[in-house]
């Protein structure tokens, strides 16, 4: 066993890049951001909640560990100790902390992006709680991955979004550079 009794040494599962991480949280952030746009007041945010527990806790429990965003970059949450899907009680611990940094970068954005203190509630809380996973370089855990004793490793299973967005943009620049090479 690892110094952290996570993983037999023999069995290691591919780690995430942090930054597939962040555009599939990114995703899911502004998916839910936007539903949760069409009200105002206090339900906004309870909408926000709502909604977040939804595509973070129950799709990922009925779709193989996948929410939208960690499907559409080929990534998947397991338990740490069991190597399977978490159960709804290990998804609620780790999307608790995340899901309450949304929401204050939520907030954050919603009072005025020229405010300090909006600057302080959008980046603090994910920059606290993602900053333990470039620091962790075994399993890459982040803080909320630490407490729900979760991994996130990537699968076959998605869309590979980054992947097909690299390909168009490489495409989309070699096509320019070939009309500035005729002129």
């Amino acid at each position: 066993m690892d110094s952290n009794n996570l993983l037999p040494l023999s069995q290691r599962f591919p780690k995430v890049p942090i930054e597939r991480r962040a555009y599939a949280f990114l995703l899911d952030f502004v998916t839910v951001w936007f539903i949760s746009s069409f009200v105002s007041g206090i339900i906004k945010y309870l909408i926000f909640i709502f909604i977040w527990f939804a595509l973070r806790v129950i799709l990922v429990e009925k779709n193989q560990g996948q929410s939208l965003g960690s499907w559409a970059f080929d990534m998947k949450v397991i338990d740490a100790r069991l190597k399977r899907i978490p159960g709804l009680l290990e998804l609620a611990k780790r999307e608790g902390i995340l899901g309450g940094a949304a929401l204050l970068a939520m907030v954050g954005l919603s009072i005025n992006v020229r405010n300090g203190l909006s600057m302080l509630l959008l980046i603090s809380p994910l920059l606290i709680n993602c900053g333990v996973a470039l620091g962790d370089e075994e399993f890459s855990q982040a803080f909320h991955d630490r407490i729900a004793s979760t991994l996130v490793i990537q699968t076959r299973r998605g869309f590979s979004l980054d992947l097909r967005i690299k390909k168009l943009w490489f495409l989309v620049r070699d096509k320019l550079r070939s009309r500035q090479d005729k002129y």
